[in-house]
């Protein structure tokens, strides 16, 4: 059975990553710093301690390890775009430095392939209206943004036909949190139920079992002739008006929708490169299913 280290597996993201491939039949290794919560996974997984520290050696959490996911990210709680805080510098060291320490462990160790969730931050300021695709210009504009692209270019350095390197470009993650924490969304709903007024505003959005889906992909395809590659998982563009008429539906709240975003002048990202491997994202039905999910 393939074995796949995931960093991060008790994360947001890392824990809908350590379901999808534990479901599609993968020994899963969650790592972090602390061990998950009983029950805290739909059945037991195995725990190694795993940290963002350059300078730790980590060896023995790799041992026979097939596959690398690196979806572990040290910031500030609930910031990820601003996630430094007023530590620029620690931010760096473990976001950075400590990730490239992790991908030198895993290619030292025979480790296959390294699969890295980068974000979509790493394109930064671009013209309005631009489609992003993976080989647009990046022009990160937060310090975030910059450690990803250079975590990213610090693993496709690292590639070999050996060890693969993959980097996936994943905007805003939703879905269900899990473990009684509430979602990304529960501020907008509570806002929009209590009748409070709520600004437009735009954004691309993907499930988190949708990216788990990518990851596993990338583990899966071929990648003849690749060394390392980047990959944008995106999958639908919406803004308040379109998630909160949905909550209008659901519920029958009789308040007033916000203004609809201009969505014309977003700058999407274009996804054709994951679809080709197969890659099928829920759109509107999965995120309409998943409103009514968070709604209960």
């Amino acid at each position: 059975m393939t074995r796949v280290l995931v960093s991060g597996g008790t994360g947001f993201v890392g824990r809908f990553i350590v379901e999808h491939l534990m479901a599609a039949g993968y020994d899963v290794v969650a790592g972090g710093r602390t061990p998950p919560a009983p029950a805290f996974f739909s059945k037991p997984v195995a725990f190694v301690p795993l940290a963002l520290d350059p300078d730790i050696d980590q060896s023995v959490a790799f041992r026979d390890v097939d596959h690398f996911v690196h979806a572990a990210f040290q910031h500030v709680a609930g910031r990820y775009r601003g996630g430094e805080g007023d530590d620029p510098d620690g931010f760096r060291r473990s976001n950075l430095d400590g990730s490239v320490r992790l991908f030198r462990t895993a290619r030292d160790h025979g480790v296959k392939r390294c699969v890295f969730l980068s974000s979509r931050a790493v394109y930064g300021d671009q013209l309005p209206g631009v489609e992003l695709f993976e080989d647009t210009a990046c022009h990160p504009e937060s310090l975030y943004g910059s450690l990803k692209l250079e975590a990213e270019n610090a693993l496709a350095a690292l590639g070999t036909n050996a060890f693969k390197a993959v980097s996936l470009r994943v905007t805003g993650v939703y879905g269900p949190s899990g473990t009684g924490a509430a979602h990304k969304w529960q501020p907008l709903f509570d806002d929009y139920l209590a009748g409070r007024e709520i600004a437009p505003r735009a954004g691309t959005e993907v499930h988190g079992d949708d990216v788990a889906a990518a990851v596993r992909l990338t583990l899966e395809a071929p990648l003849d002739g690749l060394t390392s590659g980047v990959f944008n998982v995106s999958d639908v563009l919406v803004d308040n008006c379109t998630i909160l008429a949905m909550v209008q539906d659901i519920t029958g709240s009789k308040h007033a929708l916000p203004r609809p975003a201009t969505l014309t002048t977003f700058n999407a990202m274009n996804s054709e490169k994951i679809r080709a491997v197969d890659w099928r994202p829920g759109g509107l039905e999965r995120l309409r299913a998943t409103v009514r999910t968070l709604l209960a």
